[in-house]
């Protein structure tokens, strides 16, 4: 059954994290290098990124901010940083740290670049004081070091090392969708501290984004057209609401945490929210929606495998899979169901692209999200989508498969294009 690994699959791939991943992970960058430099005065602050960094970085408000953007992640980084936080390593920033981070802007000290590189997440920043210099390269995960100067020397070097491609490896060996059922089946819920914490810090967000108004108010436009009768308070908008919300407030600068899934805070958020909302308004046991909580976030783990951590493909249709699949379980689904709303749900949502982390990507929870109540009901009356159509295969597995392929395959035009439109658009 693999117990151990898929307990460390989960320590691994759900992590706390505070705002947008991508420019969290600038500014974590820019925060080690300048630990390893000399002098207090910073005097100019390299980035080269990704485009699928940049694309992320670039509207999305960091937290406790009210702004946005790769320089001011990196510039804040820099002020204010503690790398040794990981995703977190903005937490605890204070007023005067931003207007610190923005006077360097201002300086004219931050300088941002497209990185020359096939990799879909590569960060690299260099951060240089009168007296020294330091650089650091994160790439295929938010938080993995793989390169860092100081002065010349090489303290660590694993850029031509592809660790990412192995550690996929052994995941494979293990990770499939029975598997997966199994696991659940089994699990000692006294091993699922982290889908506990999971459940409390993204409802906590969900709670604040229904309560105050953030960015676009999805969420709380949802609850308040239930509230005036222009939509029906049944399972979906329940879980609409509930998740928009949480996703409202983190992309618009709240300063609650979430818990991540395969290093995206709206994964972790709609890989959760969905299925605690239908356990509520089912009324099942405490055992029941942690098993049901724990499928959803390891399905789009799978997924996520498959299509990787950044591409053209909206991450959401992952993480909204896996909750359909939640959803199932919780209205008594075995693992036919489970696999046919996986189905379901890949015939409907998975042409989603993703134009960058921004209030917007609320919107596209709150999509997937009825989505995937309504892939889970389909599935539970037997009614599936046929091979013959689409992207879909006659198995579950193989239509993940088709959307690894599309995702690697046909993504790099579409980020080449999502990007250039984004930087190039007049904005009034």
């Amino acid at each position: 059954m693999h117990y151990v690994e898929f307990l460390r699959l989960l320590e691994k791939e759900l992590v706390v994290a505070l705002g947008c991943t991508e420019p969290v992970a600038i500014a974590y960058a820019a925060a080690l290098a300048r630990k390893h430099v000399k002098g207090d005065v910073v005097s100019s602050v390299s980035v080269l990124a990704s485009a699928n960094v940049i694309k992320n970085a670039m509207a999305v408000t960091i937290p406790g901010t009210k702004g946005s953007g790769v320089n001011l992640a990196a510039a804040l980084g820099v002020v204010a940083g503690d790398a040794s936080k990981g995703l977190e390593v903005l937490n605890g920033l204070m007023p005067r740290d931003v207007e610190m981070a923005k006077e360097m802007i201002k300086a004219e000290k931050i300088r941002v670049d497209v990185a020359d590189t096939l990799k879909k997440l590569y960060i690299e920043v260099v951060v240089a004081t009168s007296q020294s210099s330091a650089k650091v390269v994160i790439a295929d995960e938010h938080t993995q070091v793989v390169y860092l100067e100081a002065d010349g020397d090489i303290i660590l070097d694993r850029l031509n090392e592809d660790a990412r491609d192995e550690r996929e490896k052994k995941t494979d060996s293990f990770l499939s969708l029975d598997a997966i059922w199994d696991f659940v089946q089994a699990v000692d819920l006294r091993d699922l501290g982290i889908i506990e914490k999971a459940i409390e810090l993204n409802t906590n967000i969900a709670m604040e984004g229904l309560a105050n108004e953030y960015g676009l108010q999805v969420g709380k436009t949802i609850q308040e057209s239930v509230r005036k009768g222009i939509f029906a308070d049944d399972l979906i908008t329940q879980a609409m609401a509930l998740t928009a919300g949480a996703s409202d407030a983190r992309m618009s600068g709240s300063t609650l945490p979430v818990m991540s899934n395969s290093g995206s805070g709206n994964q972790g958020i709609s890989a959760t929210l969905p299925v605690v909302a239908v356990g509520q308004n089912l009324h099942v046991s405490h055992e029941q929606l942690l098993r049901a909580v724990t499928l959803s976030n390891l399905i789009a783990i799978y997924i996520k495998t498959r299509i990787g951590r950044l591409s053209a493909l909206c991450g959401a249709t992952a993480s909204g899979t896996g909750a359909s699949c939640g959803i199932a379980y919780l209205l008594g689904g075995g693992k036919g169901e489970i696999k046919t709303a996986i189905q379901n749900m890949q015939g409907n949502v998975s042409g989603m692209f993703c134009d960058g982390a921004k209030a917007g990507c609320a919107l596209k929870l709150s999509t997937c999200t009825s989505t995937a109540v309504q892939s889970a009901i389909m599935a539970m009356a037997g009614i599936a989508i046929q091979s013959t159509d689409g992207i879909i295969e006659s198995t579950a597995e193989q239509t993940i498969e088709n959307l690894g392929r599309l995702a690697a395959q046909g993504s790099r035009e579409m980020d080449r294009i999502i990007l250039d439109i984004m930087v190039n658009k007049k904005v009034c």
